[in-house]
């Protein structure tokens, strides 16, 4: 594909330098309940300047990594890969230096968010042949992070808990069941991993088979939606092969 510009301009050398163009303010996030007590508090949130309050706290609340990022992080060169879209995992060497209850943090940044959405983004595309040209590929970064920062699009839920965590942080965990299309021999497959490639979907309508136990039955339909409640999805069942009395 061939992406143009049309919010951006291209600066090669510096890649934060999309967010030149839009004013930025840390604001504070603090959700009470009816009697006054703290429900969620989140100080010195960086977001765009034009986000309402409402915006500011569902991004902190909801959306950001609350922990597990490891405070010094490394690119993982990959030759086929342009450098600036390197996938990131933790320094161990860095973050031994560091006092042990400053290693691992969390998400207080909208720009972090962008980064690692349209960066996951971006990289899937590459390794999938989807760029006419390196420059199409950071066209399309850059592009995305723009239009996630002024609210001209935006993706659902689980996009933004889970996607780029694997490719921005080096986050990753056992497999939970889940299967991906191989782009390479167009096979389903399980997948090996917990975030490598995640689930980013929303909303699922699964089938019950009039079986209580086994594959695909009743219960294993509750196994189902665990597994797809966990990332942050929405699950529907249809009940229309269950024998009724």
């Amino acid at each position: 594909m061939h992406i143009e510009r049309h919010f951006t301009k291209a600066d090669l050398k510096n890649i934060e330098a999309v967010y030149n163009a839009i004013p930025f303010r840390k604001v504070d996030v603090v959700m009470k309940n009816p009697d006054g007590s703290i429900v969620f508090e989140a100080r010195g949130t960086e977001v765009p300047e034009s986000w309402s309050q409402v915006a500011c706290d569902v991004i902190s609340q909801k959306y950001f990594r609350k922990a597990g990022i490891a405070a010094r992080l490394k690119k993982v060169e990959e030759a086929t890969i342009p450098s600036w879209l390197w996938r990131c995992v933790p320094d161990e060497d860095a973050l031994e230096k560091l006092p042990a209850a400053e290693r691992y943090v969390g998400e207080t940044s909208a720009k972090q968010v962008f980064n690692r959405l349209a960066g996951a983004w971006t990289y899937w595309g590459w390794k999938g042949g989807y760029f006419d040209t390196e420059a199409d590929a950071r066209t399309f970064y850059d592009e995305m992070r723009m239009m996630l920062a002024l609210q001209m699009a935006a993706p659902n839920s689980p996009q933004w808990f889970n996607t780029g965590l694997h490719w921005a942080y080096g986050i990753d965990g056992p497999s939970q069941g889940h299967y991906y299309v191989d782009p390479d021999t167009k096979k389903l497959t399980k997948s090996k991993s917990a975030y490598e490639r995640p689930q980013p979907h929303a909303c699922f309508i699964q089938g019950v088979r009039d079986d209580l136990v086994n594959e695909g039955g009743i219960m294993n339909l509750w196994e189902r939606e665990a597994r797809l409640f966990k990332y942050g999805s929405g699950t529907g069942s249809n009940f229309s092969d269950l024998r009724r009395w």
